[in-house]
């Protein structure tokens, strides 16, 4: 990419470029990470990099990216909703070109049988440009990895499918180059992630006869002068962020919602479907504690979060145990345990922040369930909290709370009343005033925004000035259907039908409430997201 620095011929910008991790001159096993998840998450850090030691704030970059390195970004950018001032994407690759029959299943069950494991690339230089200088020079290059890990290859496929899918999360004026003769990926994605964005400053240009290495080709100035207008015209008006706060009220999220929450016709074969999907669950519900708990209190319930958090078999017969097993297992249940440990991290993160400060360290939970997350993540401080406040709608789950306090032996720090996480009034009047809050797995569940506003103004009401909030986002679910058509809500036994934020909407709630946001975790998965945001 350093030949970019020259040829795109924007003299008035800085150039920062960065090796992906097991690449060039990054540490770790060549072609490898920890997960596709993790190395998007870099681009975030190096992010914050630019922004903490140069002054660029995000609304001053422009991301330039190709290939894998342009899914990545994609990804970053659906996942985490910088504020970036646009997007340049050359043959992303949504879907590569195996070429070999079921090579993606073949792989996917290997991984299972054998763990991570590295395929070699076919692909040669030649496949890639018609710059015979520049495919030398791919050729002798000692940094090009030629093996990529199979985590990472079916991490980009999972990643690729569900940011084509989602491509209206995409808040970012993006322009997207294809090469018309690319034997590595296929085309087809490109367009359809290209359709789906909803920004009207986007742009799909296909370049006939270009390679793989669109920004790399023997007449790359093809490519590069639309990039160079793209960029230029995207910072010649200022930083307008996007109209998302109505997005309850119109709009893609809000439509699909709908859709789940309409009756099925009575005879259809998917209205049959779901009926009998919901008749099993009731049916184990009589061998599993699991799906016990999940029926007569909500799968959305606190109950039912703390039987997945304590993520044991606990029912005493053996079908119930393997119904128990295949429960927990599911998806959904496996990124909210991610989330768990994700609010763990960041709570313990920023209460040692406020402590290292010399602050006090009032905590509150405004919709805890039975607090367990909350209680686990301060059994892990070097020094106790000065107060923690948990409150939750449900007597149950009050009670559930107060044994948990007892257990811990945290009853002179630690309280839970029940209380309305939606009561602006009663939040406001919380003293003293409170510097670390967490609404965790709340908001997910209500598609009004009004809620959430006066929800958001209460917490900005209850605490002091430069305090931390922890918040919980659902991106994206694979299962949302079967949410919203098989299993009840806590809700008076209602459909659990999910409206799903885009974070771009999330974080412009929290920022229209008077906080700023400065960190957040995903799972690998792309489900749940927990950010923090500080009183500003």
């Amino acid at each position: 990419m350093a030949h970019l620095v020259e040829e795109l011929g924007l003299d008035d910008f800085d150039f920062f470029a960065w090796d992906a991790r097991g690449h060039g001159k990054s540490p770790g096993a060549r072609g490898d990470a920890p997960s596709f998840s993790a190395c998007v998450k870099d681009i975030q850090y190096f992010i914050n990099h630019i922004q903490e030691n140069y002054g660029i704030i995000p609304e001053n970059i422009a991301i330039v990216a190709q290939s894998v390195g342009a899914v990545l970004a994609a990804t970053w950018v659906h996942d985490y909703a910088p504020k970036i001032r646009a997007l340049c994407l050359a043959s992303p690759a949504f879907d590569i070109k195996l070429y070999v029959p079921f090579a993606k299943t073949g792989l996917s069950v290997l991984s299972k049988l054998k763990g991570n494991f590295f395929v070699t690339s076919y692909v040669k230089s030649k496949m890639l440009t018609h710059d015979e200088v520049r495919a030398k020079s791919y050729d002798e290059d000692p940094e090009i990895a030629r093996a990529i890990s199979v985590r990472m290859l079916l991490g980009l496929y999972d990643a690729s499918k569900r940011i084509v899918e989602n491509a209206e999360n995409i808040y970012v004026p993006t322009q997207v180059l294809s090469s018309g003769a690319d034997f590595v990926v296929y085309q087809q994605p490109q367009r359809k992630f290209y359709d789906k964005l909803p920004h009207p400053l986007k742009e799909f240009h296909t370049l006939d006869g270009f390679y793989h290495d669109t920004l790399g080709e023997k007449n790359r100035e093809i490519a590069l002068s639309k990039i160079r207008r793209f960029i230029t015209q995207c910072f010649s008006s200022p930083y307008q962020a996007p109209d998302v706060l109505n997005a309850d009220k119109i709009g893609a999220s809000l439509a699909v919602a709908e859709d789940l929450s309409t009756p099925l016709p009575k005879n259809s074969i998917k209205n049959i479907f779901w009926e009998l999907t919901k008749k099993n669950l009731k049916i184990g519900s009589y061998f599993s504690q699991g799906l016990k708990i999940g029926e007569e209190t909500g799968y959305d319930s606190g109950s039912t979060l703390d039987f997945v958090y304590r993520n044991q078999s606990e029912s005493s017969n053996i079908l119930g145990k393997i119904i128990d097993r295949q429960y927990l297992n599911a998806i959904g249940w496996r990124g909210i345990r991610v989330r768990k440990q994700n609010i763990e991290f960041l709570l313990k993160k920023y209460s040692e922040i406020l402590q290292k400060k010399r602050k006090p360290l009032r905590i509150l939970d405004i919709a805890s369930g039975h607090g367990r997350y909350v209680l686990d993540a301060v059994a892990t401080l070097s020094k106790r909290p000065d107060s923690i406040l948990l409150r939750d709608y449900s007597e149950l789950n009050v009670q559930a709370g107060l044994k948990l306090i007892q257990e811990r032996n945290l009853s002179d720090i630690a309280n839970f009343s029940t209380g309305n996480a939606f009561d602006t009034e009663s939040l406001a009047s919380i003293k003293p005033k409170v510097t670390l809050a967490i609404v965790s797995g709340l908001y997910e569940l209500f598609s009004d925004n009004d809620l959430l506003r006066q929800s958001l103004d209460g917490l900005n009401k209850a605490m002091l000035k430069d305090g931390y909030l922890i918040y919980t986002g659902q991106v994206w679910h694979p299962q949302q259907e079967f949410i919203a058509r098989a299993l009840t809500s806590h809700r008076q036994g209602d459909a659990w039908v999910m409206r799903l934020r885009s974070q771009a909407e999330m974080d412009a709630l929290v920022e229209q409430a008077g906080f700023k946001k400065i960190d957040q975790c995903i799972d690998e998965y792309g489900i749940f997201t927990v950010s923090v945001a500080q009183k500003i």
